[in-house]
């Protein structure tokens, strides 16, 4: 028998629909994500701390949960928004429903409620505060809550890791990857071309990582506002011109701040797996899987050394940047493609040959 469960929103208005997954309710701010397939990786992508997502896809749950697709062992989102259910899924990979997903790591999830409508809402005023519930009774009393909580902060010391760990390769480039809440597809990515990587707290100093001797760092991806990184910002400013950088999304982010650039918040982000980007090195344009809220202001790379070298076709905002003096640069979508196309896949191969000319210099 389906259960009614509400999501309540912080402009006064609340949707009824059907509860699924848990009901562990947290206050978080709603976002959509526009793929039409990888909803696994959505759940599991730590970027999400904090937020209840809306999936813009009608149909979620078809494939079921597998084993192979995760990109966090325990998920940090708040909330989980479909159109339609599908409890009987079909795949050859899946192990268990989606429903029985969510019970399992405390999330909660509402379906049965017009997306489109809600979409349409974020997209035209921004991104909402908004908790679920299981009493329409509660609903004035969370209404009030809604108005007087403050916006989350310090998000990544939620999801980076505690302690270092390292993933060997004997003969490969060492990269060390700093830990911002970083998908298990960068490590992937990483060691299929055979690179030894040392993932590290995101508050590790840059005399711990250059102690390390790395050939490369990576800066991953990770929720929030990049502002709130003060102590990351400093590491990457000190490591500037000592080692070869590659940053994703929230590195992507940390390494125009420290270089004395801006970011600003964008009215909804952008979120999913079919975003094109201009690449304006080559003019040609990838389609892109992507999962932000935040990105570099422009005009504040004047004087930084820094220079755009991929802009969003949508939007026009900065998706790219590379130091014009050393061997540094980023990209604010993810090249590891998880989920999405693999259009952007060079970016690795671009940062392994960019630690083998360092190395042989």
């Amino acid at each position: 028998m389906k259960k009614v469960r509400y999501l309540v929103l912080d402009d006064g208005s609340y949707y009824q629909g059907y509860a699924f997954g848990s009901s562990d309710f947290q206050v978080g701010e709603l976002v959509f994500n526009t793929g039409m397939e990888g909803y696994q990786e959505v759940l599991t992508d730590l970027s999400y701390c904090g937020q209840i997502v809306t999936m813009t896809y009608p149909l979620i749950g078809n494939y079921g949960i597998n084993s192979e697709d995760f990109e966090s062992v325990q998920p940090a989102l708040f909330g989980f928004v479909v159109k339609s259910l599908c409890h009987k899924p079909s795949n050859w990979r899946s192990t268990m429903t989606l429903d029985a997903f969510l019970k399992q790591r405390g999330i909660p999830g509402i379906y049965g409620i017009d997306t489109r409508e809600l979409t349409r809402k974020i997209r035209k005023n921004g991104t909402i505060k908004a908790i679920m519930c299981d009493d329409e009774a509660e609903i004035s009393k969370l209404l009030e809550m809604l108005k007087q909580t403050e916006d989350m902060h310090n998000h990544v010391e939620l999801v980076s890791t505690k302690r270092s760990y390292i993933l060997p390769n004997e003969n490969g480039l060492h990269v060390v990857l700093m830990d911002f809440g970083a998908k298990h597809g960068i490590m992937n990515e990483l060691a299929k071309r055979n690179c030894k990587v040392s993932v590290v707290p995101h508050t590790t100093t840059a005399e711990e990582i250059l102690a390390m001797q790395p050939d490369g760092i990576m800066l991953s991806n990770g929720p929030g506002d990049p502002k709130d990184m003060g102590i990351a910002i400093e590491t990457i400013r000190k490591l500037v011109g000592k080692v070869v950088i590659f940053g994703i999304c929230l590195g992507h982010q940390l390494i125009a701040l420290a270089m004395h650039a801006d970011t600003k918040k964008l009215p909804f982000g952008h979120r999913g797996c079919n975003h094109p980007v201009k690449n304006l090195q080559t003019n040609s344009v990838e389609l892109t899987s992507q999962n932000h809220g935040y990105a570099v202001e422009e005009e504040s790379l004047k004087g930084s050394d820094l220079e755009v070298t991929h802009r969003a076709i949508n939007d026009g905002s900065v998706e790219g940047i590379r130091h014009v003096k050393y061997p540094i640069f980023s990209v604010q979508y993810h090249p590891e493609s998880a989920p999405g196309p693999h259009d952007s896949n060079y970016l690795f191969d671009q940062f392994i040959d960019m630690m083998k000319k360092e190395r042989n210099k």
